[in-house]
């Protein structure tokens, strides 16, 4: 009987949504600390599709991305997350406030799509371990993204869909110069 082979390694996000620039460099920051550089960073841009965090965090909420320079394994998804978890509750004490100060969303992405971790399930999650799942947030083609119906609505922003091609063609590359 034939082994499986082992997953390909894959290119570490994460977004942030964080209502003060100073947060989100500190999350970046913590985050770094653990899994290195960061090589490609999105701009700002608002995050009005939804009031969902205005009540922990407060109005005016804003969503950046980042992708590590490093590849991992996608089979520590759920404990980055947990990870994750953990620092928005340090950034809660640090920023002295009762109110969430940073939401952290790691994910992964592969060749073919974005993969993001919550701790919420539903119909299209799948079950990873320490009650994280994954949700397949869209798709790429050769060229562009699919969307899917689940598709968050900030993720479909051109802006988004730009950074997310580039962070694409950055891996692409970057397994091509995997010894092996």
């Amino acid at each position: 009987m034939a082994l499986p082979k082992p997953f390909s390694p894959v290119k570490l996000i994460c977004g942030v949504i964080f209502g003060d620039e100073s947060l989100y460099e500190r999350a970046k920051s913590l985050l770094v600390g653990v899994h290195g550089p960061v090589d490609l960073e999105s701009l700002s841009f608002d995050f009005d599709f939804t009031d969902y965090y205005e009540k922990d965090m407060g109005p005016g909420l804003k969503r950046r991305f980042m992708s590590f320079a490093k590849l991992t394994g996608p089979e520590k998804l759920a404990a980055i997350k947990v990870e994750t978890n953990g620092f928005e509750e340090r950034l809660r004490g640090e920023a002295g406030k009762g109110l969430r100060a940073v939401n952290l969303d790691p994910g992964y992405l592969t060749a073919s799509a974005l993969v993001m971790a919550t701790a919420k399930d539903f119909s299209h999650r799948i079950p990873l371990a320490l009650g994280i799942y994954a949700h397949l947030e869209f798709l790429f083609t050769k060229t562009d993204v699919r969307f899917l119906d689940w598709t968050y609505p900030d993720l479909r922003q051109d802006g988004c869909k730009r950074f997310f091609l580039e962070v694409r063609r950055t891996y692409l590359a970057q397994l091509k110069d995997l010894p092996g």
